[in-house]
Order: C-alpha cells, then structure tokens, then sequence
C-alpha cells in the first residue's frame, strides 16, 4: 500500500479514533453526510481565520489554489521566507509525509512566531495538540519557530461602533507546551503512518471517543449495530452508566439487569417501552390544563449567534432573535402573527417592537421550554431598557409547555425518553411532521439565517424566508395541536 500523507485534520481524527482515520483515506463513501449546521460550522472557521489575518495586515496568502496542489503551496511558502516576506497567511510546510498549514506566520526583529486561529471562545487541550504538531513540522522542516500562540475569540468583547480587532481576538502562547509534547507527536505519527500502512480496517468498538472531541462522521457506519431505540436514549442516564450498560452487553432496553438503578421517570421510561404502553397522569394534566387562561398564546423564537458580533451592543456568539411566531387562541379563534428580521440590521429593537405589539392582548403565553424564551428577553431588557416594563409583562405571562413531558405525566415509547417538541409531536399527532420543510429544525433555521445576509439572488432570498416563516409557524401550530390531545386527556 503506497504510503499516504497525514495533515492536521486528519492528525486529530487518528488521535480520537484510528479506525475513523483509516477509514477517512481509504473509505470515504462510508463518511456520513455532512449537515448543513455543519457546513456553517465550517464557515465559521473560515471566516474568523480570514478576518484574523488583519491582525497582520500586508501578508501573502500561500494556501493551496485547491487540494490538488499542496506541493506548489510548499514551494510557495520557502520562496517567500526566502524573499524576505514578513507576514505569511496559509504558510504551508511538509516533513515525512506529514503537511501542515500556518494560519498566520510573523517574522518580527528577525524571529518566526507562528498563529493559530480558533473560532472558540477558550483555548482547549485538542487546540494545544494541534499547534504542537505544527510547531513540530515547521521545526523538522527548518524553520525556527520563537513562539507558537493560539488566537482565539475574546467573548468578553463587546461590539462599541466598528470591530476592534485587537480586542475581539485575544493570543495564548503554548509554545512550553508544545516543545514538551514533541515526543508525543513523534511517537502518535509513527503510529498513525503504521495504521495506514495496513490492508485492514483497524479493530475498534465505539466508545466516548465517538463524540469527543468532535463527532465522528463515520458514527453511522461504526453504530449500525445500535437499535433505533436502545440505552443510550434513556433521559438523562449518565454516560458512564450507558456505556457500562453497554460494555456489558446491555444494549437494548429489555436487556438492563434488574438490578441498574435507574430513577422513577427512567424506570417509567423502560417500563412504558417494554410493554408498549402509554403513561397518563390524568390529574396532573387536568392541573396543567385547567392553570392556563381562555385565551391563549402560542410562542416561539429562532435565535442566531454568530461568532462575529455584527452589530454594536453585541458579544461574540451571543443568542440573538431574529424572529418568532406566535398563534392566538381568542375566543375560540385561532389567529397567527409572525416576524423575520432583516438580515443586513440589528434584529433586536425591530423584533422587540413587534413582539409587544402582538402580544397586547390578554391572556397565558405558552412557549416550549421557558428557561430559553426568558433568557432572551432578559437579556434584550439588559440591551434595551426602555422596554422593561413591556418585555417584563409577557415574561410574567409565559407558562411552559414542556413539563407534562419532562415530568413524565404524559410519555409514549413513541417519543424514545425526549421531550423537545419534535419528540412529542409524532406521539400526540401522528401524522403531524416536520419532514417535508426544506427547515426542519432550530439549528437549521439558525444557520441558515446567518447565511441570509451574503445571499444576493432575489429569489433566493425570498424562498429562505418562506421557508424560516414556515417552519417557526409550524413550531408554534404544533403547540397548538398538542395541547388540544392534553385538553381531550383531562376530560377523559
């Protein structure tokens, strides 16, 4: 087997699995699809790496044209050493079938210092090991490195006019703990390049490692053999007990020993499944029912949080509405108001007008999961004041919809131990679903709005919005459609 080249991704993804490595290079069609959430992951890293790069202004990109061309990069990246160029965006460098690309390199009073950008908020062990094995690589291939940081988000920034670069971004020096972990990096190298230089796909049974650091995109490959419902959906069990559970052999819920101790709403959880019985809390969904005012709200909120604050009075990744929808049961009629802000502004005032002016009527305001809702509008009182009294008045009047599920006064195997709306939905409205949205979910949602703003296509643009008007409705028509069934519950 001709030998293959390692780079820092595919670095990490032997040191949290080999078997994932492995099948990285020589199986890629077996990879799950990447999300679109993902896709927006990545372009977050993309564009914190490209707005860092302002830090040091004047420098030359030496990054690859595309995938194909990594050697001519390498070239590229000596040529301008050699030039005398002090700022070096993309530096590429290869030794022993090992490649690695710099974010940004520096040479300052004639001495390298090499940065790593991170669209995180904190430096984390994962980061460290990365930018070891740089530093390693731009060592071996003779380039004297005096320091190596971390360049990562300043949360604590907030945005006053336009970006402040400099405190946006803070730097974190790991240049001790990368020469400490040069041995590690020598030794993980030699073993990860004796990995590939099999003809078989290494041993490996799933594990923890399978979602950390990072989720693994061959989990649908390696998990194939875990039933749809199984130890690992049990709410709120913790993951050492599911992964003693299923080190023993108990995978599927009949085979948990008599003996595990789960709590009350897990026992009923487990019981409900094996006998395929529903749990009904008559009295406590009479209570619930009989709490809640004539007329009757239905709300919910999308919130983005880009990682780049784009408007001033904003912190990096901080939870911003951009929209809701609300539906109104009034005297028995059952009206609907919404909002989707304008992409290019500041969301919030507009979203805070409109918000008080829907919900001038009397009456509960049901949400789904309140801690959420009220975070928010808390922190759009700390943004904008002279709203307290408004905003306060419809915290005041929210109740939440989700405790007769997360208390287990109603659970149906159906829901497999969840309780978010779209857990609950099939079990109370079979039939009801959100699978023919082009958005289907709040992360999607999320994403896809934060997108919104680089779109020029009209049209395009027009049919993203219908489509985050029509799932936000959806969400808040589905709360509707799930308290009618607990309604015809507590008559029963």
């Amino acid at each position: 087997m001709a030998r293959k080249y390692l780079s820092k991704s595919t670095f990490k993804k032997g040191v949290q699995c080999k078997k994932s490595l492995y099948l990285y290079k020589f199986h890629p069609e077996l990879a799950d699809e990447i999300s679109q959430q993902q896709e927006g992951v990545f372009q977050t890293g993309t564009d914190v790496g490209v707005l860092a790069q302002k830090l040091f202004p004047g420098g030359v990109d030496a990054g690859p044209e595309d995938y194909t061309k990594y050697f001519a990069s390498f070239k590229h990246t000596q040529q301008l050493i050699d030039d005398g160029v002090e700022v070096i965006y993309e530096a590429g460098f290869c030794y022993d079938y090992v490649m690695c690309f710099v974010d940004i390199l520096v040479k300052k009073e004639g001495k390298w210092y090499a940065y790593e950008v991170k669209s995180s908020t904190k430096v984390s062990d994962t980061h460290v090991i990365d930018a070891s094995l740089q530093y390693y690589i731009m060592q071996k291939s003779g380039l004297d490195i005096a320091d190596i940081s971390i360049t990562h988000i300043d949360n604590t920034y907030l945005r006053d006019g336009e970006l402040d670069l400099q405190k946006l971004f803070t730097s974190q020096t790991v240049l001790k703990e990368a020469k400490n972990n040069i041995e590690y990096i020598k030794n993980k190298l030699k073993e990860l390049h004796t990995v590939l230089a099999d003809n078989c796909i290494p041993q490996a049974d799933i594990g923890s490692y399978c979602n950390e650091p990072y989720s693994c995109n061959f989990k649908g490959e390696c998990w194939k053999h875990i039933p749809e419902y199984s130890v690992f959906d049990i709410a709120n069990l913790r993951a050492n007990k599911k992964w003693n559970l299923y080190y023993n052999g108990h995978i599927k819920l009949k085979d948990i020993p008599s003996e595990t101790k789960l709590s009350s709403n897990q026992q009923l959880e487990v019981h409900s499944y094996l006998t395929s019985s529903k749990i009904i809390n008559h009295k406590k969904i009479a209570d619930f029912v009989n709490n809640l005012s004539d007329n009757l709200y239905y709300l919910d909120f999308e919130t983005y949080n880009p990682a780049i604050p784009p408007f001033e009075g904003l912190n990096p990744y901080q939870q911003t509405p951009f929209q809701y929808s609300a539906h109104c049961k009034n005297n028995g009629l059952l009206e609907h108001y919404e909002f989707l802000a304008n992409p290019l502004n500041d969301p919030r005032e507009p979203f805070i007008k409109s918000l008080i002016n829907n919900m001038k009527k009397e009456g509960d305001i049901l949400v789904y999961n309140i801690v959420f809702e009220k975070g928010r509008l808390n922190a759009l009182i700390q943004s904008f004041p002279k709203y307290q009294n408004d905003l306060q008045s419809i915290i005041d009047r929210m109740k939440d919809l989700i405790i007769p599920f997360r208390e287990k006064w109603y659970y149906d195997p159906v829901m497999k131990g969840g309780y978010s709306i779209k857990d609950v939905l099939p079990a109370l409205v079979p039939g009801f679903s959100y699978d023919n949205l082009e958005i289907n979910n709040g992360s999607l949602a999320s994403a896809v709005f934060t997108n919104l703003a680089s779109k020029n296509d009209k049209i395009e643009i027009q049919k993203i919005r219908e489509n985050l008007l029509a799932y936000c409705k959806l969400d808040t028509y589905a709360m509707v459609k799930i308290l009618e069934v607990l309604k015809s519950i507590q008559s029963v």
